[in-house]
């Protein structure tokens, strides 16, 4: 039987380590970085590495080969610039382009839950998209692009807040120079979910969906940030009691339709881990 081919465009904090776990299980990985500087990290792993660079007009690609693929994987997420609004759908619009020459014909778009408003109450796959920043505006507009085109089939996978590995939860609020409001609930998973769900809909070949990921339990911001600030031995966080417009991200479509069980329930359960509870 003929190895299936994975696509990664995008191996950064995700997209490596995806990367790795799939090529352990059997599969055949290209992965896709921006610079040359990169392309032997990749390459002493073990993955096909390419350089390849979406812009607005133009596409900058080493070899297009890295399209002769099952599936592509998308994982680069909206860059922090003033236009993101038009140069992400700019950039998805090159992607797709490319995805139509070449064939393929299963995509995974690696969204955010930055698509939902703050409505005070439960976000599902179904509600309304009105993101209240830029960056989940792009997202939105990308995603409907993938999802409307029919020459390939999209599953879209709408991740929370990321953390794990090296990533201390409790050096975001440090960065932060205004209290916020401790009462708001956290939407976040542990990179190990985003990778073992990722795994899951490959495996049972889920395309043409739409997922929120996140944990299903969703501690108040106050909870989670003071004790992962006393894992980490840094000054508690302030917060303040004002009321702020929330959203707590539902995952019951991906539990119940991938049986997926979630490795961290919680994300207290990275914070005790970290503490070596």
């Amino acid at each position: 039987m003929k190895r299936k081919t994975i696509s990664i465009l995008g191996c950064g904090w995700l997209g490596l380590p995806l990367a790795k776990v799939l090529q352990e299980e059997g599969y055949h990985l290209k992965g896709s970085v921006t610079t040359s500087s990169k392309l032997s990290e990749l390459r002493q792993a073990g993955i096909s590495p390419y350089r390849l660079a979406l812009h607005p007009g133009s596409v900058e690609m080493d070899d297009p080969s890295f399209f002769e693929t099952d599936l592509v994987i998308v994982s680069i997420p909206p860059r922090r610039v003033p236009d993101i609004e038009e140069v992400f759908p700019a950039q998805i619009r090159q992607l797709i382009g490319l995805l139509e020459a070449h064939g393929i014909g299963t995509v995974l778009f690696i969204s955010s839950t930055s698509v939902y408003a703050e409505t005070e109450g439960t976000a599902t796959e179904t509600d309304e998209l009105l993101p209240d920043k830029p960056s989940g505006r792009a997202l939105v507009t990308a995603e409907h692009m993938l999802l409307a085109n029919p020459a390939f089939k999209t599953t879209v996978l709408r991740f929370g807040g990321l953390i794990g590995a090296d990533r201390n939860p409790a050096r975001f609020l440090t960065r932060k120079r205004e209290a916020l409001s401790g009462s708001k609930p956290v939407n976040l998973i542990h990179r190990d979910d985003c990778i073992g769900i990722i795994r899951e809909i490959i495996r049972q070949e889920a395309w043409g969906e739409v997922f929120n990921a996140c944990c299903p339990e969703h501690p108040t911001r106050k909870e989670f940030y003071e004790e992962a600030a006393a894992v980490s031995g840094l000054p508690a966080p302030e917060f303040t009691d004002e009321p702020e417009p929330y959203k707590m991200v539902n995952s019951t479509k991906l539990v119940r339709q991938l049986n997926y069980s979630f490795l961290y329930h919680s994300p207290m359960d990275y914070l005790k881990q970290l503490a070596g509870m």
